[in-house]
């Protein structure tokens, strides 16, 4: 028989997608979703809303961005990178460290960053407290797009992948920066972790937040060949004490998971549909969704638009224990509608299905502060006037 549902279960519910509430609500549960999953993605793109509020929202029923704030201000969580710019656990400071070591120098973040600025900023947050990119003057003209930043905002940028400066608090999406020692809780363990504690840790922290994953995931994006070594050094000893077990999930390809995990019985999946953020962490590694729920997925923001085939931003859709489908929306926060400019659904479903699309739809309506749908296009010529008749 098949492990693919089990897995597919499995996977679902170490993400907190396969049965509502499983972090539980508010606050707390935003925290418990976070140290779950071990980082939230930051994303800048808001034809709907940003990811890191979508990610959170599809896992906390009462969810609410002032949460994330609370939660910077309370210091149980800090911004950096884990493969991308994320919100982490407080209590996993100590292994962004490697990567603060390596932002210094010839590997910084900005090329040619001048170091003459970044001392006289440091001299300024020291003295004056917790500032913002636009509390420095500009002394550049004309310059406009994401990578032509003032001298001043890739000074702090600098100062902040390697370590030196830490996001106390965001004023809009405006980062506002401080000395570590002024934002580090005391409790924090801040010693760097030599190679096999950082590659624990990222075992860890992939099986926790996935439930079972392969060598490769485990160090997604991250850089080295000793990395890499020391985490198949310690999956290989995990193995022989009997921690872990290894599956192939097809084509060769070997995933970890532990025994009891895979032995015990597969968690129950309940009728619901989720519209899913493009950075969520379920599906922000493209080669797993093939593998686990053969979804081959691309977000086309990137994409050249002749090159498109299913939009700008489509969403994939998760129904039960599969995803099905996407869905290419935008919200039209100052006219309070929703358009929805492709509609795709591409395995089969049943008729329970639209109902809870609908619900889904209306519900994340809302969370776009939208009261208004608009479909343009669905794939189907009879699964449209069905969708429009229930919404």
């Amino acid at each position: 028989m098949s492990l693919a549902p089990k897995l597919r279960r499995i996977a679902l519910n170490q993400q907190g997608l396969l049965r509502a509430d499983a972090f539980g609500r508010g606050k707390r549960a935003t925290l418990r979703a976070i140290e779950q999953l071990g980082y939230v993605q930051i994303d800048t793109i808001s034809v709907v809303e940003r990811a890191h509020h979508h990610v959170l929202w599809s896992r906390v029923a009462n969810y609410r961005s002032r949460f994330l704030d609370q939660l910077v201000a309370e210091r149980k969580i800090f911004e950096y990178w884990f493969h991308a710019a994320a919100w982490l656990p407080m209590a996993d400071y100590r292994f962004a460290l490697p990567r603060m070591a390596l932002m210094h120098g010839e590997r910084g973040w900005f090329k040619n960053s001048d170091q003459k600025l970044m001392r006289e900023i440091l001299a300024r947050i020291t003295s004056e407290g917790p500032l913002r990119a636009r509390d420095f003057e500009d002394s550049s003209r004309g310059n406009t797009g994401w990578w032509d930043w003032k001298p001043a905002k890739q000074a702090l940028e600098q100062l902040f992948m390697q370590g030196e400066l830490m996001v106390s608090a965001r004023e809009g999406f405006q980062k506002v920066y401080d000395l570590p020692e002024r934002v580090l809780p005391d409790w924090v363990d801040t010693r760097t972790p030599d190679m096999d504690e950082y590659a624990s840790y990222l075992i860890e922290t992939t099986l926790r937040a996935h439930g079972f994953a392969s060598s490769t995931s485990m160090t997604y994006l991250r850089k080295g060949q000793k990395l890499r070594d020391a985490v198949r050094q310690q999956l290989q000893q995990r193995i022989e004490t009997g921690l872990l077990t290894t599956v192939d999930t097809g084509n060769n390809n070997i995933v970890y998971i532990d025994p009891q995990l895979l032995e015990s019985r597969a968690p129950r999946s309940t009728a619901q549909v989720r519209i899913l953020s493009p950075f969520d962490n379920s599906v922000i590694q493209r080669q797993r969704g093939r593998d686990i729920f053969s979804f081959d997925y691309q977000i086309e923001c990137y994409v050249p638009k002749p090159l498109r085939q299913f939009g700008y931003f489509c969403l994939p859709i998760m129904y039960r224990d599969r995803l099905v489908g996407r869905i290419d929306c935008k919200a039209h926060r100052a006219d309070n509608w929703l358009e929805i400019k492709s509609l795709h659904i591409e395995q089969k479903v049943d008729d329970h299905f639209i109902e809870l699309l609908c619900q889904e739809l209306i519900s994340f309506s809302t969370f776009n502060c939208c009261d208004r749908i608009l479909i343009q296009d669905a794939d189907s010529v009879d699964f449209f006037p069905r969708l429009k008749a229930h919404l």
